[in-house]
C-alpha cells in the first residue's frame, strides 16, 4: 500500500533539516594506538558524533568521538589510520548517526555502516530515520511474548519451546556447530524476516556461510550485516547495533522478526577494546565496566513491540576454553529469557545439533509448550536425566541390568531419543511433527514395560 503523502514530505524534511548549514571542523594533534585526538570546537563534538577524518591523500576515515582529553576530543576511527599526521582536517560530520532501513534491503548484505558489500548496487533509502543506538520499549508498554514459534529443529521446538518475542543465548565454544544451526534457523524458522549480524567472522566464512549454509531461499528473506575479525574494534561494536536497529525497523512495521548475532563475546571483546583504549580500568579478565553495561543495552532491544510486532532474539555466546561460566556468558545468561548449551563432548559423538538439553533452559517452559503433550515432554526429560547420572557406569560395565527398573527404561530409550534429538542441516521438522513424535517414543517405552 503506498505511504500516504504527508508522510513522504514529513520525510524529506526531516532530510533537509539534516543537512549542514555550515562545515565545522577541527586539526589532529596526536595520534596514541588507536586514539586519535583532535583540538577544535569541541563543543560542537558530542560523544558518539561522526568525525571524517581528511589524510590529504584522497582518502577519508569515519570516525567517532568517544571521551575527551583535556580541551581535545578523543576519537576511534572505523578504518586503519595509515595517512595520518598532525594537521590533517578532522570534519564534524552529524551529530549523531542514523540509517534509512527499506523493505528493499532484504537479500542484501551490509557493512557496520550501512553500505552494501554484495556488488548489487546502492541500497534504497527509507522515509525515516533510525538511530543505531536505539532505547528499548519501556518495560511498561511492551507486549508479553507471543505465540510458540516454530524453530523447525526438534530438540528446540518439544524441549525448550521458544516464544515470539522471547530472547534465547546459543552457549558453546568453537567448532562445535553454533553458525549450522544459526543456518537452519535463518532458513526455516517460522519467521517474516531474518536479521542476521555476523560480528568478528573470519573472512573466509562469510561467503561460506551464505551461499551453502544460508543458501539464496534464506538469503531472500534476510538482511545480513558483515563485520569481520579483522575489522577494528569501533566496527564490529557497530554492527551489532547496526543489526538490533534494522530488525526494530521490520518491528514496527508490525513484522515478526528473528534477530541473529553471531556472537555477543565478539561484541563483548570489542567493547573491551575500546574501554581499554579510551583508559577503563581492566576487571575480570580484562573486561571493562562499560562491557556489563552495554550487554543489557543491546540484548534489551529485542522483544516485543509496545504495539505491534516482535524480535525473537538468539545470540550465540563463544564461550571461553568451554568454560560456561566466563565471565560474558554469566552475563549473558543473567539477562536472556533462555539457554541453549551445545557441548563438545555431544559434537565428538557425531550427534548434531550438539544440544545438552538438560542443561538448556526456556525460560517460557512450561507454559509455551502444548499442553497435550507436557506430560511427554517430563517424561522423556526424567529418563534422559536418569541415564545420564548412571552413564558412566554403564559405560565401564558397572552396572548389572535388572537392578533398578528406571534405570533399565532410560538404557533402553536413550539410543532413540538420541536419535530423535539428532537431525541434518537440511532436515525440517515442524513443532507438531515433532511433539507427535517424542510422544511415540514415550509410549513405546511404556508399551514395552
Amino acid at each position: 500500500m503506498r505511504k500516504p503523502k504527508d508522510f513522504t514530505m514529513k520525510g524529506l524534511a526531516e532530510r533537509i533539516g539534516e543537512i549542514e548549514r555550515v562545515n565545522i571542523y577541527g586539526r589532529v594533534v596526536g595520534v596514541r594506538g588507536l586514539m586519535v585526538e583532535i583540538a577544535g570546537p569541541i563543543h560542537a563534538m558530542s560523544v558518539g558524533a561522526r568525525i571524517v577524518i581528511e589524510t590529504g591523500v584522497g582518502r577519508t576515515i569515519p570516525a567517532e568521538v568517544v571521551g575527551f582529553n583535556g580541551d581535545n576530543a578523543v576519537v576511534m576511527p572505523f578504518a586503519s589510520l595509515d595517512g595520518v599526521r598532525r594537521g590533517c582536517r578532522a570534519l564534524v560530520a552529524s551529530a549523531s548517526d542514523k540509517i534509512r532501513p527499506a523493505a528493499a534491503w532484504l537479500g542484501r548484505v551490509l557493512n557496520a555502516l550501512g553500505e552494501p558489500i554484495d556488488g548489487k548496487g546502492p541500497l534504497p533509502q527509507g522515509s525515516t530515520p533510525v538511530p543505531y543506538r536505539n532505547s528499548p520499549p519501556s518495560a511498561h508498554s511492551r507486549q508479553r511474548v507471543g505465540q510458540p514459534l516454530d524453530l523447525k529443529v526438534r530438540a528446540l521446538n518439544t524441549f525448550l519451546t521458544c516464544c515470539r518475542g522471547q530472547r534465547l543465548g546459543i552457549f558453546a565454544g568453537s567448532g562445535v556447530g553454533k553458525s549450522v544451526l544459526l543456518s537452519m534457523l535463518a532458513r526455516n524458522a517460522d519467521a517474516d524476516i531474518s536479521v542476521i549480524g555476523l560480528i568478528g567472522e573470519r573472512g573466509r566464512e562469510v561467503q561460506e556461510f551464505l551461499q551453502d549454509d544460508l543458501g539464496a531461499e534464506g538469503l531472500a528473506r534476510s538482511v545480513v550485516v558483515v563485520a569481520t575479525s579483522d575489522e577494528p574494534a569501533l566496527m564490529r561494536r557497530q554492527a551489532a547495533y547496526l543489526t538490533l536497529a534494522i530488525a526494530e525497523f521490520f518491528r514496527d512495521e508490525g513484522r515478526d522478526v528473528m534477530c541473529m548475532m553471531d556472537s555477543v563475546t565478539r561484541f563483548a571483546m570489542a567493547q573491551r577494546e575500546i574501554g581499554l583504549s579510551t583508559g577503563e580500568p581492566p576487571t575480570t579478565k580484562g573486561y571493562t565496566p562499560t562491557v556489563f553495561t552495554e550487554l543489557p543495552r543491546l540484548l534489551e532491544r529485542a522483544g516485543p513491540g509496545a504495539d505491534k510486532g516482535t524480535i525473537t532474539g538468539i545470540f550465540t555466546v563463544l564461550v571461553d576454553g568451554d568454560d560456561h561460566n566466563e565471565p560474558v556468558a554469566d552475563a549473558v545468561r543473567g539477562i536472556l529469557d533462555g539457554h541453549i548449551v551445545m557441548e563438545r563432548a555431544i559434537a565428538e559423538r557425531g550427534r548434531y545439533p550438539a544440544i545438552n538439553v538438560l542443561k538448556s533452559v526456556s525460560r517460557t517452559m512450561p507454559k509455551s509448550a502444548d499442553p497435550a503433550f507436557l506430560p511427554d515432554i517430563t517424561r522423556a526429560r526424567q529418563m534422559m536425566a536418569t541415564y545420564s547420572d548412571m552413564e558412566e557406569l554403564v559405560r565401564l560395565g558397572a552396572y548389572r541390568a535388572g537392578s533398578n527398573a528406571e534405570v533399565d527404561e532410560a538404557i533402553r530409550l536413550n539410543p532413540v531419543i538420541e536419535d530423535f534429538l539428532r537431525q541434518a542441516k537440511d532436515e525440517v521438522t515442524s513443532i507438531g511433527d515433532g511433539y507427535r513424535r517424542l510422544q511415540q517414543i514415550v509410549n513405546t517405552l511404556a508399551t514395552e514395560s
